[in-house]
């Protein structure tokens, strides 16, 4: 994609640290060099004023990655793409659609409305729930981790969504202030949405948060 459209050595390109590396990877087998912009709070996707002021005179592309079903703001980036001559490309999850989908929002809808202690997403209109991503307030990860395996014990199946930003992993390591991607990564936790699941799962997913208050005390 990257080097179908002319991008390769000597060029950089914005990409999100928060995430999996398959952005990343992509960019520098072409040859040109990753530069890591700062994500929103809200929708995990790529900050569109983040990303103007990672432009630089060598910056050829920006991809934007649609993160959890979340939707990014695409016409804001695209015209900060527009201003610096800069390529933007879509990355984002196969949605589902129909039913699968319809139930997926209703389950949103079940937990966003029920969940205490926990920061519930921003359920735009866009949202399609690919994961149901909560924050977990507290002092940075300890908190998290401890109230993942809580849920975990009392039979809720939950993962940590990015465990590490790409720009904190060895290999593709920068010395880059990103405070909303760090803070995204040591705070979220994603709980079942499947389209399957049924009300009793879903009361079982909101008894085990609720029962912890969304506090713990951080894990040593």
């Amino acid at each position: 994609m990257l080097r179908a459209a002319g991008v390769g050595t000597g060029d950089e390109v914005v990409v999100p640290a928060y995430g999996n590396t398959e952005v990343t990877e992509a960019v520098t087998l072409t040859g040109a060099v990753p530069v890591f912009a700062d994500i929103e709070p809200t929708t995990y996707c790529l900050d569109p004023d983040a990303v103007a002021a990672a432009v630089t005179p060598r910056t050829a592309a920006v991809v934007v990655v649609h993160r959890f079903g979340n939707q990014a703001d695409v016409r804001r980036l695209r015209d900060v793409g527009q201003r610096h001559g800069l390529l933007v490309l879509e990355q984002g999850e196969a949605e589902a659609s129909g039913d699968g989908l319809s139930r997926r929002r209703q389950h949103a809808a079940y937990l966003s409305g029920r969940l205490n202690g926990v920061v519930t997403p921003d359920g735009g209109a866009g949202h399609s729930y690919e994961q149901y991503v909560v924050r977990v307030p507290g002092n940075g990860r300890p908190d998290r981790d401890a109230f993942a395996r809580a849920v975990r014990a009392k039979g809720v199946a939950c993962h940590v969504p990015v465990k590490t930003p790409v720009h904190r992993m060895p290999r593709f390591w920068r010395d880059v202030q990103l405070p909303e991607t760090e803070r995204a990564a040591d705070e979220t936790l994603a709980l079942p949405i499947e389209a399957s699941m049924t009300r009793r799962e879903l009361q079982r997913v909101v008894s085990a948060c609720n029962a912890l208050g969304g506090l713990l005390q951080p894990a040593f």
